[in-house]
């Protein structure tokens, strides 16, 4: 089992090597949720994750003989990037073997490093059969991503950073996959601020620790945003070291972590990946086992596709009511586009796109179908402008 005395070792051995990140209150975060928040912004380290810890710890652990073998990883992105960064500073030859849904960025940033990338099985499960075939066959020393204790020891340093820049916290939120991280902070603020409440943060679609800690078989799988929480097998050494004292695992639903996205983004103006923002997610979800209480949250990766942030984005604003998609049938005569332009522009509102289809799509020759997306400043500004428009004709939301 892994103690504060490893963690704090660990911490010497990263210093320098990795970043020391700021912890910093979020007002909008806190107004939502009723907690007095504070952010641990480790999607700020090197390769935009607190994976980095883990890996600078363990690779330096490493003996002669073991570096001259060379090791290898499987992982979803942030763990590669983290053993391909600190395998490269170190002179040490790295493979990873990495999930085909593995988003792109994280593959590029990978290889960028140096390491070679195989992308191999649908699952982390199905990565990691083949990590482990790899490293018999070619004797490279294998860098778990969570069933470690050095991993872990060097994951615990986060939660070491935080109760020193803010030792009054009544609770830490920690997004879980395989529970590494959630171990090692565990022991760490346990050590330091006895009594604390130290709880995980999962997705419901990939909830294995909170269905471990039930007695419950694992039962996983599924589309999710938060791809880097998406774990089958929790850690054996995590889960024992998790189970004697952890406070709950928080399942978030899937929508929630979207929000938490667009919340970081725009309250706390910091870009998080869907596992990143699940700790936050969580607090959406469960605000009232927060309310009144310091709490800590820890942000632990930013590396996510511009396209996938840019379209969790557009849906907050749909959801928001800042983006309209109005569809209207309207009498297919000269002036119509128009007057309902006239009527959006005089009630504030910006039309950002317009489809306009008159041969198939209307029941009657005599009509047109329009489908507008109209920017808006809130809600309520949306619905004044669909009341100007229902004044003159018939319009439903998408």
């Amino acid at each position: 089992m892994i103690t504060l005395e490893d963690i704090e070792q660990a911490a010497g051995r990263i210093a320098g090597r990795v970043l020391r990140t700021p912890m910093v209150p979020c007002h909008a975060i806190s107004c939502l949720t009723g907690a007095e928040v504070v952010l641990k912004l480790d999607n700020l380290q090197v390769t935009g994750a607190f994976k980095e810890r883990g890996a600078a710890n363990r690779l330096a652990m490493l003996t002669e003989a073991e570096r001259a073998r060379g090791v290898i990883a499987m992982s979803a992105g942030n763990h590669a990037q983290a053993v391909a960064r600190h395998a490269s500073l170190l002179g040490i030859a790295a493979t990873i073997v990495m999930p085909k849904f593995t988003p792109s960025t994280k593959v590029t940033r990978t290889a960028s490093w140096g390491a070679n990338v195989v992308l191999v099985g649908e699952t982390l499960a199905e990565a990691a059969a083949h990590a482990h075939e790899l490293a018999a066959a070619q004797a490279l020393v294998f860098i778990h991503p969570y069933d470690d204790p050095g991993i872990i020891a060097g994951q615990g340093t986060m939660a070491l950073e935080m109760l020193q820049d803010a030792p009054d916290l009544d609770a830490l939120i920690i997004p879980t996959g395989g529970g590494g991280l959630l171990a090692g902070c565990m022991v760490a603020a346990s050590a330091l601020r006895p009594g604390i409440a130290v709880y995980g943060a999962e997705v419901e679609a990939y909830a294995a620790m909170a269905q471990r800690l039930a007695g419950r078989s694992v039962s996983v799988g599924g589309a999710t945003i938060a791809e880097g929480i998406a774990v089958r097998d929790i850690g054996e050494i995590p889960f024992e070291m998790v189970r004697r004292r952890i406070a709950g695992v928080l399942v978030t639903p899937e929508r929630a972590v979207e929000e938490a996205i667009g919340l970081l983004a725009e309250g706390a103006k910091t870009v998080a990946e869907g596992a990143g923002a699940t700790g936050v997610a969580a607090l959406l979800a469960y605000p009232e086992r927060f309310r009144g209480k310091k709490v800590g949250v820890a942000i632990t990766g930013g590396n996510i596709d511009a396209r996938i942030l840019s379209n969790v984005l557009l849906r907050d604003l749909l959801r928001d009511g800042r983006i309209l998609r109005l569809h209207l049938q309207i009498p297919d005569r000269p002036g119509v586009l128009a007057d309902i332009a006239g009527k959006i522009g005089d009630s504030g509102g910006n039309i950002i796109e317009v489809s306009h289809q008159r041969l198939f799509a209307s029941s009657s020759v005599q009509a047109a179908e329009l489908e507008v997306m109209v920017e808006a400043r809130d809600k309520a500004h949306a619905n004044a402008i669909v009341e100007a428009l229902e004044q003159s004709y018939i319009v439903r939301q998408v």
